[in-house]
Formats: C-alpha cells, structure tokens, sequence
C-alpha cells in the first residue's frame, strides 16, 4: 500500500471525500491534525479552527494512553486498560490535572481568548492525522456531541481498522483514506511525518 507524501498530501486526498457537506465548521486536533485539514478547510472555502485534545498516560509508561481529554469536555477512559493496569480513575488524578494545565495552555497559545465557534445545529468535521487506539478523538467526538451538532463526521487519512469500527459510535460518519489491518502507527504511512511545534499550528492556521 503506498504511503502519504505527507500530512498536507494526505488532507488533499481526504478533501476529495468531503463534498457533500453545507457549510461546516473545520475543527481539527493539534498538532498534526492542523496540517491535514488545512487542504480540507481551502477546498470547502471554510474557516479551520482547533479542538483541543490531550492524552492522559500511564504514570510509569506515560506513552501509554490510558484516556484523553479535550476541550469542553470531561476525561475519557479506557477503563478495560485500566483494569488490566490494576487502575482506576481516580489513580491517574494528577495526570489528569497536570493535562487540564497543558490543555488550557495551548488553548491560549492557538486561539488566545477567542472561543470555539458555536456548533449546535452545525456540520462538524473533526480532523486528525490518523488514528491509532483512537482515545483522542473519543474524547474530541463527546466534546463536540455535547454541543448539539447537527451532524458529526470524523475525518482521518488512516486509522487502524478496529478504532474506525468503533469510533462509528461516537460520530454520524467516520472517513478514512486508508484502513490497514497491518497497523502499528501512524507515522509509518506516511514519507515525512514530522513533529509540529506551537508555532507551526499558528502558521497553518493563518495560511488558510
């Protein structure tokens, strides 16, 4: 299967997928979220903003997500992973907060304080740059249900085939690009994948 040359090849290819829609509000995750739906944003002739979405890890392995939380909502969690882990919650306390931080953080840094579009009764398109256990964009998806959405449509270029099965009941339409049963990460479908900084998300959002 070939790859993306990169996140903005990847949007393109996404944006021919999104056509029929009416006006929607263009949210995506930072960081790497941005870069794809810049494309998406243009060929709807739309506004992009962001949603912000933070993972919360297991303390010892903090790479390891045991939930996320975005913007406006409350935290999510896997609470089978949790089980396995001997954890609950309420274990993962101060991660939490130490997110909520980090989240309000980048809020301020992306939007200052301007505040998220109103999406009730509104097309939403949340974007992200794939989709790996899918914990962010669960916690994006209730976030934006909260709101009173008309419809909500999760945009990815690819996403391991489970997580999109299962995100279908967190959003009206789930799209991918591409749904690998070989799945490991996002990073290995695409060319160049490289890490955004704060400031590159301000670039992507002020070039659209």
């Amino acid at each position: 299967m070939e790859l993306f040359a990169d996140r903005a090849q990847a949007g393109a290819l996404l944006a021919e997928r999104l056509q029929d829609v009416h006006d929607p509000v263009v949210l995506a995750l930072p960081r790497g979220g941005v870069a794809v739906a810049v494309p998406i944003a243009r060929r709807l002739g739309v506004a992009l903003d962001v949603l912000v979405t933070r993972k919360i890890g297991y303390p010892p392995a903090p790479e390891l997500g045991v939930g996320a939380i975005a913007e406006g909502g409350e935290p999510v969690f896997d609470l089978s992973l949790l089980r396995r882990l001997g954890m609950t919650p309420e274990s993962v306390a101060d991660v939490v907060e130490q997110e909520r931080h980090e989240l309000a953080r980048r809020v301020h840094a992306y939007r200052g304080d301007r505040p998220l579009p109103s999406l009730e009764g509104r097309e939403v398109i949340v974007v992200d740059d794939g989709l790996a256990t899918g914990s962010t964009a669960r916690a994006a998806l209730r976030a934006v249900n909260a709101a009173k959405p008309a419809k909500v449509t999760l945009a990815v270029p690819v996403g391991a085939r489970e997580t999109v099965r299962s995100l279908q009941e967190e959003a009206d339409e789930v799209i991918a690009v591409i749904t690998p049963i070989d799945f490991r990460a996002v990073g290995q479908w695409y060319e160049h994948f490289d890490q955004l900084s704060d400031a590159d998300v301000l670039d992507l959002l002020d070039s659209v």
